[in-house]
């Protein structure tokens, strides 16, 4: 490991952590200890390029050192500076909660985009999480209702402190995908989700970011027919006929979610994201 300078500024940091993260192989390394040190500095990323050479105080490398410690053992980013942006949000993450993905905040835009700013509607989020969806959805829309629902009541604390620091009013609620019982009894227009897809034999093909520290039961399926089914149940029940859904989906398993939903119920097809992998499911209930 290379020695540490004799005096710590902020560009010394930046040189010294890049080597030390590599040394550990965490990827990106260089943009690692930016976020890191952007957090504790209170300054934007880019900020860092035009103090190169301001000095770090002794409280400042205090609460950098444990830190930098976490990120090289392949903590995510996001759970050790506490929060990442999300469209036009400011979501708070920890472990309890999944980190929102750019594929998720195209599912919320490809939502937006079909339905105008001027309508007056209702929409439920299942398996919400950090809350990002409907939060988002309710900056863009504050006319409308949004809810979310999940079953971890730790992932429901957090979403509703991201409601109260996004100063948005949305409701957060317990609810079993598998008990149909336990969601609201009323209809919605419109009802996304963003459910856990990856199948246990996958695990390995995660990175360790992914796998040791995010929640698996965010993560994790036994069957994409057991989790897409549930879901189709629900929004039979809870959508009206020209109702909505919106589903993110595993990229190598949009055909077999594809036929959960059958004509004559559903009018249903698959949406590629940005990198043209079937990603998504868009449905309206006939």
């Amino acid at each position: 490991m290379s020695q540490p300078p004799a005096e710590w500024t902020v560009l010394s940091m930046l040189e010294w952590a890049t080597g030390y993260f590599d040394e550990k192989g965490i990827p990106q390394s260089r943009l690692s200890i930016e976020w890191i040190l952007a957090h504790v500095l209170g300054v934007k990323r880019l900020d860092l390029y035009l103090m190169f050479d301001r000095p770090l105080s002794n409280e400042q490398l205090a609460e950098l050192r444990p830190l930098v410690k976490r990120r090289a053992t392949h903590e995510p980013l996001q759970y050790i500076v506490g929060e990442t942006d999300f469209l036009t949000t400011t979501i708070k993450v920890r472990p309890g909660v999944l980190i929102p993905r750019p594929e998720t905040e195209q599912l919320v835009e490809i939502l937006l985009n079909q339905h105008p700013a001027h309508t007056q509607l209702s929409v439920l989020d299942i398996g919400t999480g950090s809350g990002c969806i409907p939060i988002a959805l309710k900056k863009e829309r504050p006319q409308w209702h949004a809810q979310g629902v999940d079953i971890s009541n730790e992932a429901l604390a957090i979403a509703s402190e991201n409601a109260a620091h996004n100063q948005v009013d949305v409701t957060f609620s317990y609810a079993d995908l598998f008990n149909i019982t336990t969601f609201p009894t009323k209809a919605f227009d419109i009802i996304v989700s963003n459910p856990p897809y990856i199948l246990e034999h996958e695990k390995p093909e995660l990175d360790a970011e992914v796998v040791n520290f995010e929640p698996s039961l965010a993560l994790f399926c036994s069957s994409t027919e057991n989790v897409y089914s549930a879901i189709q149940l629900v929004a039979m029940q809870l959508l009206p006929s020209g109702g909505h859904l919106f589903l993110e989906l595993h990229e190598r398993h949009g055909a077999e979610v594809l036929g959960i939903f059958p004509n004559p119920f559903w009018s249903a097809e698959l949406v590629s994201d940005y990198s043209n992998k079937s990603r998504f499911l868009v449905a309206k209930k006939l």
